[in-house]
């Protein structure tokens, strides 16, 4: 579909599944590499992550292990500027690798926050994925490991990302059609 209808928006194919497929294989190609004879456990952060999540993990061949954290700071189209913790780590991450895997990264403002929670935890390691990342909107001073895809400062659905809780069965990314 070329264009789709979510509630009260109008949104443009923005990028293809292929394209995203693509980027997945890259980070877990990177992440394969980089802890070859390592145990790693992904935290993903929900709602949004969980698609990229699941299809990354498949692709990951050592030993690892994936949890969930849910944090939220969207409303509609905008974000709140304000994270909310909903559901917090269960798992020890003391002395272990870990990776945190975002949907997209904006201003980075969720990530701050999740990151400064999980440093407290003195894992042995503490890196970031994540499939999108907009630059131009990127307020933080932090280092993203692993990106799939740079796009404009679009607000988009689909592959987990939603519009009021629509959107995140579609296999494409949307951008919205102002």
């Amino acid at each position: 579909m070329r264009k789709v209808n979510i509630l009260d928006k109008e949104f443009k194919l923005s990028i293809p599944s292929a394209s995203i497929k693509r980027a997945v294989e890259e980070i877990a190609s990177r992440i394969n590499n980089d802890y070859a004879g390592e145990e790693v456990l992904f935290v993903s952060v929900l709602n949004g992550a969980f698609v990229f999540s699941a299809d990354l993990i498949q692709k990951i061949k050592i030993d690892c292990q994936i949890t969930f954290i849910k944090l939220a700071s969207y409303e509609g189209t905008s974000s709140t500027g304000e994270v909310k913790k909903l559901i917090g780590l269960n798992e020890d991450i003391k002395d272990r690798h870990v990776i945190v895997l975002e949907d997209i990264v904006e201003s980075g403002t969720t990530l701050d926050n999740t990151m400064k929670q999980l440093k407290t935890m003195n894992p042995a390691s503490i890196k970031l994925a994540t499939l999108l990342f907009k630059p131009q909107s990127f307020q933080r001073n932090m280092k993203i490991d692993y990106v799939g895809l740079e796009i404009p400062n679009d607000f988009i659905v689909g592959y987990g990302l939603d519009y009021n809780g629509y959107g995140r069965n579609l296999e494409n990314i949307y951008s919205l059609i102002n």
